[in-house]
């Protein structure tokens, strides 16, 4: 197992991973694949500001992790929103902890302070890898998508990265 950057040469299987969970759960909230131009666009984006990590097991992309912007207003900077999947062929390995390790570690290091993950309910799986994790429960949106037929509800859960103190202060402008 390798934990590793992604890049843009492994958008075909990452999204080779994630689609299934568009077309199949409920899991991901999207609707439609997305092409393979606008997915690797995706990746791009993301990884000028947060990583955005692979794991390959028998030399095959086996799942992936990244972290994204969590709001848009400057007081935010300091959380993000984390997402991990594995291909079903790997999961109960290790490998959705083993990305979720290196992810939260690199975060860190970017001075990141508290990581959110919102968890379309019900799904067991992915309630006890953030549980296992450090996770709390802060609270459930009902009934705030709709696919495949069904209302559905997101949990969402926290986990403080580091201690909070006062960040060193670098060109933002008090008035």
């Amino acid at each position: 197992m390798r934990i590793r950057s992604a890049v843009l040469s492994d958008a075909q299987a990452i999204l080779g991973i994630y689609a299934p969970y568009i077309t199949d759960t409920c899991i991901s909230f999207e609707t439609e694949v997305p092409s393979i131009e606008e997915f690797g666009t995706r990746i791009e984006k993301i990884k000028l500001d947060y990583p955005y990590l692979v794991c390959e097991s028998d030399g095959k992309v086996a799942g992936f992790a990244y972290a994204s912007k969590h709001r848009e207003r400057a007081a935010y900077r300091y959380s993000v929103d984390v997402s991990v999947y594995v291909a079903p062929a790997y999961q109960r390995q290790g490998i959705g902890s083993a990305l979720y390790t290196e992810l939260f570690e690199q975060l860190c290091g970017q001075s990141i302070y508290t990581v959110f993950a919102g968890i379309a309910l019900p799904n067991d799986n992915s309630t006890a890898l953030h549980k296992k994790f450090g996770f709390a429960q802060v609270g459930i949106y009902h009934n705030v998508g709709y696919k495949m037929g069904r209302w559905l509800d997101v949990m969402w859960m926290e986990k403080p990265l580091a201690v909070y103190n006062i960040p060193e202060v670098k060109s933002e402008r008090f008035i």
